[in-house]
């Protein structure tokens, strides 16, 4: 676990929109390595859900060692950019797949969070197995909470909470496949889940056809504790920048303090 204790009231974030090579390490590792700016410095850089094979549940062809090429290719990208980078990979670990979501931190060590919430209406459940823990990630002075795609979807799960005057997050990261066909659902929830936990949200999702002939467009987005879309991008493959202020953040909860009156789960 990386100790970071460098305060940084501004986070500048930087998400890679892509199309994603169905199955195929090489050409998407290809394909982010020209993605990445690299004439400006980022603290975090959030790539897609299963990043380097696309949405497949075939553990047979995607699924990696938990030090696989994949988690490698991060850790060298986070070291060589002096960025922290977010991501989710299918891995097997001790006998079971998870879909895992690696926050890899600038000197190359790292925290992960597997995907609770699995995609049945698509079969993820039949070869992955389900995390059953939720991760705080502290980087910078800021505490993140990482999540995997339809997580979005459950209200519970993402509820943040506030105890003896802290709060349990103060950073949402969604990393998806999230299909075009729902994605006034993908815009909607983003919205709604930094409005009732006051807090930021960042939505990294994936553009392109997938290997089954299924379409995304995107709309990645970075959104305020207000609800209000700070930056976001359709159907085109792209990084999308954006700078989170902490202290924007701090002062609006202090002026309206609807944590005081949050159910406690």
């Amino acid at each position: 676990m990386n100790i970071d204790v460098v305060l940084k009231k501004q986070l500048k974030v930087c998400i890679i929109q892509s199309d994603i090579v169905w199955e195929n390490l090489t050409l998407n590792f290809e394909k982010y390595e020209a993605l990445i700016p690299t004439n400006v410095p980022f603290d975090l850089i959030v790539l897609p859900e299963m990043f380097s094979s696309g949405f497949s549940i075939s553990t047979n062809t995607c699924a990696e060692a938990v030090d696989g090429l994949s988690f490698k290719w991060l850790q060298q990208k986070a070291i060589k950019t002096k960025s922290a980078i977010a991501a989710s990979i299918p891995v097997l670990d001790n006998g079971n797949f998870f879909n895992r979501f690696y926050f890899v931190f600038p000197d190359g060590t790292f925290e992960f969070y597997d995907k609770n919430h699995l995609f049945s209406y698509a079969g993820e459940h039949l070869s992955f197995s389900a995390g059953n823990k939720r991760v705080i990630i502290k980087y910078k002075g800021w505490k993140i909470l990482p999540l995997v795609c339809y997580d979005l979807r459950f209200p519970v799960w993402n509820c943040n909470r506030f105890d003896n005057g802290e709060f349990d997050y103060d950073l949402a990261i969604y990393v998806a496949n999230w299909p075009s066909a729902r994605k006034h659902a993908w815009n909607t929830l983003l919205q709604a889940r930094a409005i009732e936990n006051q807090c930021w949200v960042v939505g990294a999702n994936r553009v392109g056809l997938d290997g089954k002939n299924i379409f995304y467009s995107g709309n990645s987005a970075i959104i305020n504790p207000y609800g209000e879309v700070v930056n976001t991008m359709e159907d085109n493959e792209a990084a999308l920048e954006g700078v989170l202020d902490l202290g924007f953040l701090n002062s609006y909860r202090e002026k309206f303090s609807v944590s005081n009156d949050w159910d406690k789960f």
